[in-house]
């Protein structure tokens, strides 16, 4: 039988802004018998306040995928101020997670299921020369793509649509597919083509197909038009998926920002 909580014990709810390289684990949400980036950080969460604590995230990452504003939260009731909650949990964070900033929020904060929008990149390295230097964190693509006809491909997936096409399996089946993608963006510097998409959520795999998908396009493979076209094709058809190695959860939403 616990302790009852006195006003000194009184529960907080803290958010996290984390970074990670999601080459050495099963994705982000926790699993039994892999590493994942939610058994690290509660491991951590244990370490630095005694106490156990489930996290939440704002979006699920596959095996593999990367973060640069991943967004979580916790319960406690420790009393260490957020930035001395941020360093202590890197110090117990193996080095590819790190908690960027933590903040206080209000106990019902949800960062799942009060996000705005979200943004991913997909890196590709487009050269003769397979790259040796961040190999597991881009898409080596050996043939040269046509960015002007991905550019031109883009547009026609911006806008709210049934992304059934481009998605994976969902945890409820049943549910709704579609999704409202606000901005599509290509862009190439030298060798380095980037894939910028920001929508109020998205369905498993969709990013890594519309990307798979475009690349068939920068290979003239499909044409622009073709590639539209595919929002109306079965579900799961659109892709081939392109490698998890590539995919960043850049930024995570809402009303209030939670680290303002």
């Amino acid at each position: 039988m616990g302790l009852p909580v006195t006003e000194s014990a009184a529960q907080r709810r803290i958010a996290l802004l984390l970074e990670y390289e999601g080459t050495r684990y099963a994705g982000s949400q926790f699993q039994a018998n892999a590493a994942t980036i939610q058994g690290e950080l509660e491991a951590a969460i244990g370490k630095a306040t005694g106490e156990r604590a489930r996290a939440s995230f704002a979006g699920r990452t596959d095996s593999g995928v990367h973060a640069l504003g991943q967004v979580a939260a916790f319960t406690t009731t420790s009393r260490l101020d957020p930035q001395t909650m941020r360093d202590a949990l890197n110090a117990w964070l193996p080095r590819d997670i790190a908690v960027l900033a933590a903040a206080d929020a209000d106990l019902s904060f949800d960062p799942r299921r009060q996000a705005l929008r979200r943004t991913y990149r997909y890196v590709i390295e487009n050269r003769a020369v397979r790259p040796a230097i961040g190999r597991d964190l881009c898409w080596y693509v050996a043939k040269p793509l046509d960015i002007e006809a991905m550019q031109a491909a883009a547009p026609a997936l911006v806008g709210e649509h049934d992304f059934a096409a481009f998605g994976g399996a969902l945890e409820e089946p049943g549910a709704s597919t579609v999704r409202r993608l606000e901005a599509f963006e290509v862009r190439r510097e030298g060798s380095r083509v980037t894939i910028e998409v920001t929508a109020n959520a998205f369905l498993p795999h969709q990013v890594r197909r519309m990307t798979g998908a475009l690349v068939q396009v920068g290979l003239g493979r499909l044409t622009p038009e073709a590639y539209g076209a595919l929002l109306v094709a079965a579900p799961s058809s659109a892709g081939p998926a392109a490698p998890a190695r590539g995919l960043y959860l850049v930024r995570v939403e809402y009303e209030r920002d939670p680290f303002a």
